[in-house]
């Protein structure tokens, strides 16, 4: 919901003046909501016993990473929005997509090793019969103690920098994947508002906002698919020495040399069926709960007003 919108639920002065520890809250349960949901997508070449496998990674992952995300896209973009109407009009329209790329950058770098983490759960191979992934914990202590050759600082120190091996790979996915995605979620979300013709109601706001992110997350997926491909090799490459050494772009033409356009798009499908409900799940639940909280506190000012 844009600034322009004295109505919008995002922007109104209430909504606004919410506190982190709130907004953070509503991201939480939606990141939470999406995990449990969503997460045998982003497995679906799997078997059905699998379909949930990495779900605690997941969760691990995704909860403090949107808990940092949405609300500080919410933050960045008001305050944006705020300076540009008064100083720079036209430049307006691409608020969404700076405040989307660096709050995905900030969240990005503060929970990746989770993500490495859960991306080598996911691609775990059984050796033997009935046996289990590695949990997030020791996944990450094996990629740690597997790079550490004598106990000195420098040693653990640069064992340590193998928590965030893929982190270019991840940010050249997830700031594009966001700033599509902001981009195209708030004009379609502030249009299909207009259309309902309550801005206010509890229905229309999941409605909007769920079809908005749906539509926003599957173009975004669609685009950006050639980097989740590149990222995900780049994270589960065994040969550490050679995964610090690559880069994006030579991952990216190793990745067209195997095979071309196909190689580039490999997965698409369950990338985008994965990303547009995930993402209309994450956006919709965070605005109504935070529509709810925002009212909770406002009857609860207006009934001690009035005593």
């Amino acid at each position: 919901m844009m600034a322009s919108s004295s109505n919008s639920i995002r922007n109104s002065n209430e909504i606004m003046n919410m506190g982190f520890s709130e907004r953070a809250l509503s991201a939480a349960g939606a990141a939470f909501l999406s995990a449990i949901i969503v997460n045998p997508l982003d497995v679906a070449k799997e078997g059905f016993r699998k379909l949930w496998r990495g779900t605690s990674a997941s969760l691990a992952l995704s909860v403090p990473t949107v808990g940092i995300y949405l609300p500080c896209y919410d933050i960045f973009c008001n305050l944006m929005e705020e300076y540009s109407s008064q100083n720079a009009p036209s430049m307006t329209p691409y608020v969404p997509l700076v405040a989307g790329s660096v709050a995905r950058s900030l969240a990005c770098i503060s929970c990746y090793p989770v993500e490495l983490a859960r991306t080598r759960m996911q691609a775990f191979k059984d050796t033997h019969s009935g046996k289990r992934p590695p949990g997030v914990w020791k996944t990450l202590v094996e990629v740690i103690t597997t790079n550490r050759s004598t106990n000195n600082l420098q040693s653990s120190l640069h064992s340590f920098r193998f928590l965030w091996t893929g982190l270019g790979a991840q940010l050249a996915r997830d700031v594009p994947f966001s700033a599509i995605c902001w981009t195209t979620l708030e004009p379609v979300r502030r249009q299909l508002l207009v259309m309902s013709g309550d801005r206010t109601s509890p229905v229309a706001v999941l409605g909007a906002n769920f079809s908005a992110g749906f539509v926003a997350g599957s173009l975004a997926a669609a685009f950006t698919c050639p980097l989740d491909v590149a990222k995900t090799r780049r994270q589960i490459e065994k040969d550490q020495v050679r995964a610090l050494k690559m880069t994006t772009r030579q991952t990216l033409v190793e990745i067209w040399r195997d095979g071309g356009m196909k190689g580039l798009f490999m997965g698409v499908g369950p990338r985008v069926a994965r990303a547009g409900p995930s993402v209309g799940i994450v956006v919709s639940f965070y605005e109504v709960v935070k529509y709810v909280l925002h009212n909770r506190k406002h009857h609860h000012v207006v009934a001690e007003t009035q005593q």
